[in-house]
C-alpha cells in the first residue's frame, strides 16, 4: 500500500489503495489498509504543527543493536539523508541488542511527543510488532528498515528481500561449488532471529534438489571470540564439510578468520553476506569466495528520506529494495566498504 500526507499538513492523512506492484521487499500489511476517515493513519497534531511551522524535523532510526559494525555505514547513510534533506536524525538503541530495552526507549520517544518520523529495525520479526502499532496509532510516520517488520502497523519498508538474499546466497553457492555434492555448514550471529530465519528459508529452497546436505545454522552468537570458538568446534565436527555459509557480516568475518588460520582456505569454501573491511581483506587473498551486499548505507538514507518527503513534501511512502550485489574479488575494489 501507498501513504500519502496532503500538502497541507492540517488535512487529515488520506491513504491511497493502490498495490506496490514493484516493490520487491514485504508490502504494508493489512492492519494499515484502512483510509483516514476509516480509522487509519492520522497524523499526530504536535507533527502537523512542526512542519507548519518549518521546525528542525526530529527522525529517529532505532536500530537493535548499534554497537555492530553493520551499524556504522547505516549511520553514514541515515547522516547524509538528514543533510540532504535538512532534518535532525539520530540513530537510536539498545548495545547489545535487547528487544526489551529498545521497546523500552521507543515507548518513552512516542509518550514524550519529541519524534515526527520514525524508523526501526528489530532483531525479531514479532518484538517490535506492538510498539510499532503504538507509534502508528499516536500519529507518527513510522517505517522499517534492514529487517522487516510484515503483520504490523508499518507504512513501508526498506532494505533488502532477505528471502530473495537467501536465494541469491544459495545460487552463488551452487556456482562456486560447481556440481560438488557435501556437507554444507551454515552459521548466523542469530539463528533464531526474524531476518536469520527468512535468508535461511530462502537459502535452503535455493539448494532443493541439489543434492548439498545442509548442517545448521549454527548459532554463532555476535561477540568476535565467541563465534570464532563455536566455528572452529562445529567444523572440528563436521570435518568432511565442502563449504561453510554464513547468514550475515559478523559470523563470516570469523568463519574467514577460522579458514585462514587452520590453513583450509582454498579447501573449504566460504560465502556470506555484507563487506565489512575484513571481508574485503579476506575477499583479496582468496579466502571467501563472495560476499553479498545489502546496501546499509542506502538503507540509512532511503529511510530519512522516505520519513522527510512524507512529512514536507506529501510523497508517498513506498517499500524500498536495496537490493543484493554479488561482490567477488573481480569487482570488490568498485564497491563501498561497509564500515
Amino acid at each position: 500500500m501507498k501513504f500519502s500526507l496532503g500538502r497541507r499538513v492540517a488535512v487529515a492523512v488520506t491513504l491511497s489503495l493502490a498495490l506496490l506492484a514493484n516493490a520487491a521487499c514485504g508490502a504494508v500489511t493489512p492492519a494499515s489498509t484502512a483510509s483516514a476517515e476509516n480509522g487509519g493513519f492520522k497524523l499526530a497534531d504536535y507533527i502537523k504543527e512542526d512542519v507548519k511551522q518549518g521546525k528542525p524535523l526530529k527522525i529517529k532510526l532505532s536500530y537493535h543493536d548499534p554497537s555492530l559494525a553493520f551499524a556504522v555505514p547505516i549511520r553514514e547513510g541515515m547522516e547524509r539523508g538528514a543533510k540532504e534533506f535538512g532534518v535532525d536524525a539520530q540513530m537510536i538503541g539498545p548495545s547489545g541488542g535487547n528487544p526489551a530495552d529498545q521497546v523500552a526507549e521507543l515507548q518513552t520517544l512516542i509518550n514524550q511527543k519529541q519524534i515526527d518520523g520514525l524508523a526501526v529495525s528489530s532483531a525479531s520479526n514479532d518484538a517490535l510488532k506492538p510498539v510499532i502499532a503504538q507509534a502508528y496509532d499516536a500519529g507518527i510516520p513510522i517505517i522499517s528498515f534492514n529487517t522487516n517488520n510484515p503483520e504490523s502497523k508499518q507504512m513501508g519498508f526498506v532494505g533488502q528481500d532477505l528471502v530473495s538474499s537467501g536465494k541469491s546466497l544459495a545460487k552463488e553457492l551452487l556456482g562456486v561449488l560447481k556440481g560438488k555434492t557435501g556437507k554444507v555448514v551454515v552459521v548466523s550471529v542469530d539463528s533464531g532471529a526474524g531476518w536469520s530465519n527468512d535468508r535461511f528459508s530462502g537459502f535452503q529452497e535455493g539448494l532443493k534438489d541439489s543434492g548439498l546436505q545442509v548442517v545448521g545454522p549454527i548459532n554463532t552468537g555476535n561477540e568476535p571470540s565467541a563465534a570464532y570458538n563455536t566455528i572452529e568446534s562445529t567444523m572440528a565436527a563436521q570435518s568432511d564439510a565442502i563449504a561453510l555459509v554464513s547468514l550475515d557480516c559478523c559470523s563470516f568475518t570469523a568463519g574467514a578468520k577460522w579458514l585462514q588460520q587452520s590453513g583450509k582456505a582454498g579447501k573449504i569454501h566460504a560465502v556470506g553476506f555484507d563487506v565489512q573491511p575484513q571481508t574485503v581483506e579476506y575477499l583479496k587473498s582468496g579466502v571467501v569466495d563472495l560476499t553479498i551486499s545489502q546496501g546499509p548505507a542506502e538503507q540509512g538514507y532511503q529511510a530519512v528520506k522516505l520519513l522527510a518527503d512524507f512529512l514536507k513534501n506529501g510523497t508517498e511512502i513506498k517499500d524500498v529494495d536495496t537490493g543484493a550485489l554479488v561482490v567477488t574479488p573481480d569487482n570488490v575494489a568498485s564497491v563501498p566498504v561497509e564500515g
